[in-house]
């Protein structure tokens, strides 16, 4: 357990005298234990078991500040948020603390809770969390493209959507790196776990097409069609994603192409079975590669380097941080205009 030093220990009890009501409901339980350590960043870490957290920190102080917050794996939970001197806020997230903390099969990372508070010009001046069991959930199963990838530069547009959600929804991102629509299904630590965790009302995002390079349309369309069936008999509400596309052009700057919009090596067409799969089945639909592709052809050949890992790992299927983070507004955008979230949940 990290130390804490006395004047975060008096901005720590200070919390309890935040007046909104959700934030007074969560300042009446026992803080848990644990500390916060450094300026920049503020690192706080809460000795907590596996669960669905309720964060509420109040952010500012005597300077100009821009604090971030990222929780766990390098999830960005609240966006670059400014405060002018001598003045507060206070802000409230989700956060799910699992085992492993993000990839599930990956490595697995620190016990507990850990935030960072960083930026240009991070202020903490309260913290305090609380169990919230009782959350709804908002699951992702997927591949790397979606994953909370461990090491900068990679990010998953899963592991930059929670800033986009206000509390009172946990977004639990169970997505894989190298999995295949059947490899998720047979993992154990992977779809067998993910569904028992399933609970009535919650809605799960399924994008799984990258990894299945040389799965038959016969074996893809069942995969899916298996998820869907089991989510729903949870009580879930499945919900079908196209995969972000490649940055592969053509000579007239377009990614007509089936390396760009995910045609795999035996002539499937991903995407276009996906949306297949959601009219037959009355599966919502977010055609990510539709939104992509149009980002990415808009952008062009150069400017769209930035949204991939092209300039630093001649990676154009993983996304950088600043692609990310726009796939994951993409998300947003569509579970808020197809009203699979409630509105007061978006931010």
């Amino acid at each position: 357990m990290r130390r804490t030093g006395p004047a975060l220990l008096t901005a720590l009890a200070a919390v309890t005298a935040l007046a909104t009501p959700a934030v007074a409901d969560a300042a009446a339980t026992t803080p848990a234990p644990g500390g916060c350590t450094g300026s920049a960043p503020v690192l706080c870490h809460f000795d907590v078991a596996p669960g669905t957290y309720r964060v509420t920190a109040r952010i500012g102080g005597a300077t100009e500040g821009r604090t971030t917050v990222t929780a766990e794996t390098r999830r960005t939970v609240l966006a670059e948020t400014p405060t002018a001197a001598g003045r507060q806020v206070v802000r409230t997230f989700t956060v799910n603390v699992r085992e492993p903390e993000g990839e599930p099969t990956g490595v697995s990372g620190s016990p507990g809770l850990d935030l960072a508070f960083d930026g240009p010009a991070p202020l903490l001046a309260g913290l305090h969390v609380a169990p919230a069991p009782r959350t709804p959930q908002l699951l992702l199963i997927g591949d790397s493209t979606v994953c909370d990838q461990l090491g900068s530069p990679y990010t998953g547009w899963g592991q930059e959507l929670p800033q986009y959600l206000r509390a009172g929804i946990s977004v639990a991102n169970y997505a894989d790196s190298g999995e295949s629509s059947q490899t998720y299904l047979d993992q154990p630590q992977l779809f067998p776990t993910v569904r028992p965790l399933i609970h009535r009302g919650d809605t799960v995002l399924i994008q799984l097409a990258h990894n299945d390079k040389q799965t038959t349309e016969a074996d893809y369309r069942a995969n899916l069609t298996t998820m869907i069936g089991a989510i729903r008999a949870e009580g879930g509400r499945p919900v079908l994603v196209t995969p972000i596309v490649r940055r592969w052009f053509n000579a007239d700057g377009t990614l007509d192409n089936g390396t760009a919009l995910l045609v795999n090596g035996l002539g499937v067409d991903l995407p276009a079975q996906i949306r297949l799969l959601a009219a037959e089945h009355d599966v919502p639909l977010v055609d990510l590669t539709a939104l992509t592709r149009q980002r990415v052809e808009e952008l062009g050949p150069d400017a769209s380097k930035a949204l991939y890992l092209t300039d630093e790992k001649r990676d154009n299927t993983h996304t950088s941080e600043r692609g990310a983070t726009e796939y994951a507004a993409m998300v947003r955008d569509a579970l808020r205009d197809q009203h699979l979230l409630p509105g007061r949940l978006f931010r």
